[in-house]
């Protein structure tokens, strides 16, 4: 058994399978079923675990086109910005950055014409925003 926390060996067995059973992710971190439960319910109550979630090869998926958006937002509207952001349905996740732009978002288009017009007018169009990078994604390596 590692010697990692219950919890590191519990969330790792997640990230591996999203979809494993109580059964399968307590033979995977070495506990019983109930203690699987018990520390899933903590992580979650906690916001430790916030969602689960499809991983999706984008060559794959048909009559999409998935791209990741770099945004950069004036630091007085970044509040203001970030609430806009989030309520856009074109933007499946939203994630703060401290990379080479302030925001990097998941967005999801019907083709390459629809995500230009979902970066121009929707994300461009956000008050606060002043730029908008995308970049399409080909394929799922890992």
């Amino acid at each position: 058994m590692s010697t990692s926390s219950t919890a590191d060996r519990i969330l790792e067995a997640l990230e591996e399978d999203a979809q494993a059973s109580y059964a399968e992710i307590a033979e995977r971190a070495g506990v019983s079923k109930p203690t699987v439960r018990k520390y899933i319910n903590q992580l979650e109550d906690d916001g430790v675990i916030v969602g689960y979630s499809a991983q999706v090869d984008p060559k794959k998926l048909s009559g999409q086109t998935i791209a990741l958006v770099g945004i950069d937002v004036d630091s007085e509207r970044y509040v203001e910005a970030t609430r806009a952001l989030k309520e856009l349905e074109s933007v499946e996740s939203l994630y703060s950055s401290s990379g080479d732009h302030m925001f990097m978002a998941e967005v999801r288009a019907a083709d390459g014409d629809e995500l230009g017009d979902v970066i121009s007018e929707e994300i461009g169009g956000v008050e606060g925003v002043t730029a908008a990078h995308p970049s399409v994604l080909q394929e799922r390596l890992k």
